[in-house]
């Protein structure tokens, strides 16, 4: 067990692309003139959702997009410029290492972007589990992939996100987190499909305002 005291404070690092590249799977629902306000919704409800959780003390948003970078700040997550040059992975850890520079001591946490259903409650109850293991890692709703890594205090992060991630991490050591009522944290969207699920549970603020009825998007029919 990770030496950590449950109400310890969070740093958690989202990854955001320029939002012009931004959700290209999403390419069949969105045209390009819609998904980067899509993807910067997404990621506000994140952040908003992620700063408003009782163990997190801060965001730490890696991204060298323009907007983006305005739009969260104003949130209140600090912006972290990707100089990775490494893809998504580099991002990842350029950002850890960002937060430990200011908090050697910090546990943290990678978190998507896409997650604009996430509650502080659930994520909450993530990171708790979470605090039990030197790396942990939370599947995605599909089970391929991974919405959040953690690492406690001098554990490095070694993120290994993209495709199937969950493979990846639970190869490197990382014990995958097996949590109820987390749904959540789990949702996050790629394609039209996963915008339904996530629908389902229930929007945030920004996604929800910027799209309340879905008007401007080509979503799939609903399975049975």
């Amino acid at each position: 067990m990770a030496n950590l005291d449950r109400d310890a404070n969070w740093s958690l690092v989202v990854p955001l692309k320029p939002l012009a590249l931004a959700k290209s799977r999403l390419a069949p629902t969105a045209d390009d003139g819609v998904r980067p306000g899509l993807a910067l919704a997404f990621a506000q409800d994140t952040v908003a959702a992620a700063l408003a959780c009782s163990v997190v003390r801060d965001v730490a948003v890696v991204t060298n997009d323009v907007r983006a970078s305005e739009e969260l700040a104003a949130l209140g997550a600090r912006i972290v410029p990707d100089i990775s040059a490494t893809g998504l992975n580099g991002a990842l850890a350029h950002g850890a290492r960002a937060v430990r520079a200011l908090r050697p001591g910090a546990p943290v946490a990678a978190l998507n972007a896409d997650l604009p259903a996430l509650r502080p409650a659930e994520l909450r109850r993530v990171l708790e589990r979470a605090v039990d293991f030197p790396r942990a890692f939370l599947a995605d709703a599909t089970g391929i992939g991974t919405t959040l890594l953690a690492s406690g205090p001098g554990v490095e992060l070694r993120p290994a996100f993209g495709g199937r991630s969950r493979a990846r991490h639970s190869a490197s050591g990382a014990v995958e987190m097996v949590l109820d009522g987390v749904a959540s944290v789990r949702q996050d969207v790629d394609t039209g499909e996963d915008l339904r699920a996530a629908a389902v549970l229930g929007l945030g603020r920004y996604t929800s305002q910027r799209y309340p009825a879905a008007a401007e998007l080509r979503l799939p029919p609903a399975r049975p």
